[in-house]
């Protein structure tokens, strides 16, 4: 059921895309296709947006999740979208629900987008606009935020949850969390239930959120297997004990570096 409705929405997507050219409107990557509100409902609530946060919406259409989340979590929302009617209607929308002071919404190309402060990143596009937009997503945004998308995937980044959604026909949401980049050599400060704190050198390799490598403690090595990262707190199993740390990311890392550099010249 869930595969068929998949297959719907993207015939329906590209075929509103070939009627939206062949009347001369504006060029979109997507067309837009609403989000029911019991799936907009479904994809904060994954999301667990906070007070203060800041929450795009990538091809927002007529801003509903952008609105409902600054309505209902008090964050700021911001909803991006390359047709100016449906920016017109967003604020049109914005302004009956009184939360214009929270959200605004930009004509933008989303894919010349910069939402590098993004905590929670949201997105009803086409498994070919995802995939462009992977690999931005996780260079540009922090460890630990979060990014949910409804009926479309992210290709072999697997998500951390997928739900389906009974009140509008089993429609799928997919939820990730953006892990820290840790691959290669860092230094780690260990927890462990029973034994404490510990520093220790990591050698890791990295598959989206998942880990694997060693983690040397004095002159003992520990072969990390079940590694996982939830932003950049990695938690692995290691002769048949669960550990759980705080790796630094690399990125951040050499960002703090150049702008170090930048300084001293």
């Amino acid at each position: 059921m869930t595969q068929k409705m998949n297959q719907l929405l993207i015939s329906s997507a590209i075929l509103m895309m070939l009627t939206s050219l062949a009347c001369g409107e504006v060029q979109k990557d997507v067309p837009f296709v609403p989000t029911p509100q019991p799936v907009v409902e479904e994809m904060l609530r994954l999301a667990e947006p906070k007070k203060g946060e800041i929450l795009y919406d990538l091809g927002c259409g007529d801003g509903r999740i952008v609105i409902t989340a600054a309505k209902n979590y008090n964050v700021k929302g911001i909803g991006v979208d390359i047709d100016p009617q449906r920016i017109k209607e967003s604020n049109e929308n914005a302004a009956k629900a009184g939360v214009t002071d929270r959200v605004k919404f930009l004509e933008k190309n989303l894919f010349e987008m910069d939402f590098s402060d993004a905590d929670v990143l949201c997105m009803y596009l086409l498994t070919s606009v995802n995939a462009k937009l992977k690999p931005k997503i996780l260079a540009d945004m922090k460890p630990g935020a979060r990014v949910v998308s409804h009926a479309f995937d992210l290709g072999d980044w697997k998500p951390d949850k997928t739900v389906q959604v009974k009140e509008s026909f089993n429609r799928t949401v997919y939820f990730w969390i953006v892990p820290a980049r840790v691959e290669g050599t860092s230094q780690g400060t260990f927890k462990h239930a029973t034994l404490g704190e510990w520093k220790a050198t990591l050698n890791l390799k990295q598959n989206y959120q998942y880990v694997t490598g060693t983690a040397r403690i004095g002159d003992k090595e520990l072969q990390i297997t079940d590694g996982k990262l939830i932003g950049d707190r990695l938690t692995f199993t290691a002769d048949g004990q669960t550990y759980t740390c705080r790796v630094p990311d690399k990125k951040a890392k050499a960002t703090r570096a150049q702008a170090a550099t930048a300084r001293s010249g």
